[in-house]
Formats: C-alpha cells, structure tokens, sequence
C-alpha cells in the first residue's frame, strides 16, 4: 500500500515509510566499504591508508551534493505542501541542473590539484602515488556522486523511497561486484578500486536523472526551468547544515589523520580508516531516518498535529536505536575490525580498541543527526547549521587537539564522544527554544 507525505504515520506506517530511506543509506555505506576491504586485503595497508587520506578531498567536492539534495528537497516537499506542484518541479529542475554544472567544475578544479593537496596532507612515496591514481579516477566522475547524493533526498519528496533503495542496491552491487573482478581477480589495486566505485556513481546518479528526464508517476520530473537566485539561495541556506557536516567533517578527519600520524605513524591512518568505515554503516541508520522523516510536508501545510507526534515518535525511536547500535557495535567490535586487518596483530588490536570506545557515541549521535535534519525540512537552514558547526567541525576540533595530550591514542578515540555530548546540550536547546515557533512540541 502506497504512503504519501499527506498521510497520518503512526510507528508501524513512520518505520514502514523511513524503512527504503535507512536501508539505501546503509546499503550505499556497505558498498562504500567495500573498497576499502578489497585495498587492505588485497592491496595491503599502505594503499588502505592512502585511499583513506585522500578520501576526504572527495568528500569536501562532492558536498554540494548533499546540501542542494537535503536543503532543495525540503524547499519543494514545502512548496508541494502549499499545493503549488509546478513551481516545485520549477525549484526541482534548476536544482539539479546546477548540481551538474558544480559537478564539472569541481572535477576539473579538484584534478588540477590533486597532487599538491595530497602532498600537503602528508602523502609521500608509494602512499601518494596511490593517492593520485585514486582520487583522479574518482574526481573524472565527481558528477554522477554529486548526483547520487542529490537524487536520495529527492526520490523521498517525489514519493518514490522504493525506487530510490532499488537503484541504490543495484549501485552497490556494481561496486561490489567490480571491486572483486577488479581487485581481487584483476589485481588492478586502486585503480580498480576507484574505477569500481567510479562505475556504481553513474548507476547512482544516472538512472535516477534518466527517470526524472521522461515522463513517471511521481512527484517530480526534470522540464525547462530559470535560475530563481532566491529560491537557489534559500535551498543552500537550508542545506547548508548538510554542506558543514560534510566539510567539517573531512577537515576533521584530516586534523585526526594527523594526529595519529603522529601517535601511531600509518597503522594510526590504517585503524582510523577501519573505524570511520564501520562507522558509516551504524550512523547510516541515523542519517536515513532522518533523511526519509523529515517533516517539510507537514511545516508547508501547516499540519501542527502530525508535526507533533512525528516529533515524539522520532524521539523515541532514535533513543532506542541509540542504545541497540552501541550494545552491537561492542559486541562486534573485535569480528567487523578483523576482516579489515586480521592479517596484523598488532593493528587488530589498536582498531578494535579504538573502535570500542568510538562506539559510545552512538548512544548520542542520532540525536543530534536527528535535531539537525529537523530543523533542516522546517526550513530553518541557520539553526541547524549551527547545530552541525559546532557539532563537527568546532567541538569534534577542540576536544581532538586536547584530549590526545592527556590521554593519547585514546583521547583520539574519545574526542568523538566528547564532541557528540556538547553538541547534545546545544540540540536540546534549539528543541526547548523553537518549540512555540514550529509547534512540533
């Protein structure tokens, strides 16, 4: 049975319609690891910390993506609210078409300087080379992933979750199943790890564009559009927590990198890589929840009653996940850490120390995530771009230049913690504060 945005959710429908939302964000985080599970067994440790320092250039390129995706998506979800579904495909249309745009220029710009950035983050030798042959083959389609991003927000607005899961398992099986002819048959190293990853993006980003461009029974479909500078602005405004989470969140993961340069040497970058891969499986249910909740339909048709009680039930159901992903990610520390690097005692043990205790942040994560995202579908871009500055650039920085001093490597382990626990108190103040505004409270 089909479920709209206009529909009343209660938990079973709520987890029924957020359901092809976290399974997409876990499946995409799934085939994302899988690169980095085919480089450190079948490529070695040096390779597995090299794509992992270069990563985060891709990632602060392709963060338009995310912010023109969450922010525009939330903008038309009003718009289709307020019952004006042709200005919505207008702001749809020219949202997508700048992503394009971006997308090229950030390819040519990112492979320009490729080579020195990498320099710069403190690649040398065989490590760069890696580098280079990596992020080169990912930056030629720097588009496509760009669009991926845009196109998984977008699917939930046009009512379409179900196809949008289908074309995102269909990407990760390319991936998957490329990266295993490529690496572990071919013996292609990173250059087949990125020519694999490189090939799911264009499944990612290309079906979805191909079925907006032809007439579908959904909400949206790609026609002739302007530039609507306003609409433009207020899309990146509201966006633009997405867009601070994915910077702050490779520059922070460029400051940890360096840090554990310094504390460990490569086996620090290698057991960071591990932990920051098994990460994104366990916060993908956080970020798909709140991806396929967001209320922007029901703030747009000013519908305060749904707004409360999906409020309420997303609480609960983030508290409860919270608790059921750190008693897992404990209890499976020591098997997810050794299919990375089972092969090196010692590395073992470091990454599923470290990752024991970076797992107790997911007891606060989703709340945060969650807050952030909230605030993003009512259209109120500053609040939650507050929420994820502070939360991953200017907390996660202070805690992680301090603590590695009184703690060591453990204090790396924990800033994330720490971090998470600030970030907390300022998301539960926005609630308390914008309560009488929106009305969800």
């Amino acid at each position: 049975m089909r479920i709209q945005l206009s529909d009343h959710f209660t938990t079973g429908k709520l987890l029924r319609f957020v359901a092809p939302s976290i399974v997409m964000m876990i499946f995409t985080s799934v085939y994302g690891v899988v690169d980095g599970l085919f480089v450190s067994n079948f490529v070695g440790k040096t390779a597995f910390a090299a794509v992992n320092l270069i990563f985060p250039l891709l990632m602060i390129l392709g963060a338009l993506g995310f912010m023109i995706g969450t922010g525009g998506s939330a903008l038309v979800a009003r718009t289709l609210g307020e019952g004006d579904s042709g200005r919505a495909q207008r702001y749809f249309s020219m949202l997508v078409y700048v992503t394009i745009g971006g997308g090229i220029v950030f390819s040519v710009l990112g492979l320009l300087f490729l080579r020195p950035i990498a320099v710069l983050l403190g690649a040398q030798g065989a490590m760069l080379e890696d580098c280079v042959v990596y992020g080169g083959i990912l930056l030629a389609g720097q588009t496509m992933f760009m669009l991926q991003n845009v196109f998984q927000s977008f699917l939930i607005t046009a009512e379409k979750p179900h196809f949008g899961l289908g074309v995102t398992v269909a990407a990760g099986l390319t991936n998957i199943i490329l990266d295993f002819l490529f690496i572990a048959v071919f013996r292609w190293g990173v250059a087949g790890a990125a020519i694999a990853t490189a090939a799911s993006q264009f499944v990612g980003g290309g079906v979805p564009l191909l079925y907006f461009a032809r007439p579908n029974r959904s909400l949206l479909r790609l026609g002739k559009t302007k530039l609507d500078s306003r609409a433009l602005l207020k899309a990146c405004t509201n966006g633009s927590s997405e867009l601070m989470t994915n910077l702050s969140s490779s520059l922070v993961t460029v400051l940890y990198n360096f840090q554990l340069m310094q504390l460990a040497g490569e086996d620090g970058i290698a057991a960071y890589g591990v932990i920051m891969y098994v990460n994104f499986i366990f916060i993908a249910i956080f970020i798909g929840y709140s991806i396929g909740s967001a209320p922007g339909y029901h703030h747009g048709a000013g519908n305060s009653t749904e707004l409360k009680s999906l409020f309420r039930k997303s609480l609960l159901l983030v508290g409860a996940a919270g608790v059921a992903l750190t008693a897992a990610a404990e209890a499976l520390a020591l098997p997810l850490t050794r299919i990375f690097v089972g092969y090196d005692a010692a590395l073992l043990a470091m990454t599923c120390r470290g990752f024991r205790l970076y797992s107790l942040s997911f007891l606060l994560t989703g709340f945060n995530i969650f807050s952030s995202g909230f605030f993003t579908a009512l259209n109120d871009g500053f609040v939650s771009a507050v929420i994820s500055f502070l939360r991953t650039l200017v907390f996660q920085t202070a805690v992680v230049l301090v603590l590695p001093a009184l703690m060591g490597t453990d204090g790396i382990w924990l800033a994330i913690v720490v971090a998470e626990l600030l970030a907390l108190a300022v998301s539960a103040w926005f609630l308390w504060r914008k309560r009488g505004k929106y009305r969800y409270a």
